[in-house]
């Protein structure tokens, strides 16, 4: 028997404008797992921080660990009791690609967690395992830019994963 679609389509932005922030809201407790898909430039030439925040929970309810590398050095940060998860990092300078995969995001009997891949142009690959420390489902979704704002062309998509 073939597989059905796993990957629903659930949103899409394409920014007009530079924001600071994109918010996915009122999203569907239907699927197994959410996974967002950002490619986006900011309008710093240095890195500057690209964060995730869930339900509008800005209180200090999040961990993560990151990994990130240059290609001659890997360094590791682990945060506890933040208040959002850095993923890592977007410029100018090129196109910084993140993809975030969150798991069982409507099960009210478990933390939330999530697992960023990201690539960006300062030559650095990141991997971030991280924590949102809530059994409440997540509903919505906010990408963050540090201290400047995504340039305008930036994209940033939801997507649902369809029980298999």
């Amino acid at each position: 028997m073939a597989a059905g679609n796993t990957y629903v389509a659930l949103a899409t932005n394409t920014l007009a404008s530079a924001v600071g922030s994109v918010t996915f809201s009122s999203i569907s407790g239907a699927y197994t797992d959410l996974v967002l898909v950002c490619n986006a430039t900011s309008s710093s030439g240095s890195p500057n921080g690209l964060f995730l925040q869930v339900n509008s929970d800005t209180g200090t309810n999040y961990s993560s660990t990151r990994l990130y590398g240059t290609g001659s050095a890997v360094t590791t940060v682990r945060e506890s009791t933040t208040d959002r998860i850095m993923t890592g990092w977007t410029s100018s300078t090129g196109m910084t690609t993140m993809i975030t995969h969150l798991m069982s995001y409507a099960n009210t009997n478990v933390f939330k967690t999530t697992i960023s891949r990201t690539s960006d142009s300062v030559s650095r690959v990141n991997i971030t395992a991280g924590l949102w420390r809530s059994t409440s489902a997540i509903t919505s979704i906010t990408v963050i830019s540090e201290s400047t704002n995504f340039n305008i062309g930036s994209t940033f998509s939801l997507y649902g994963i369809a029980a298999a």
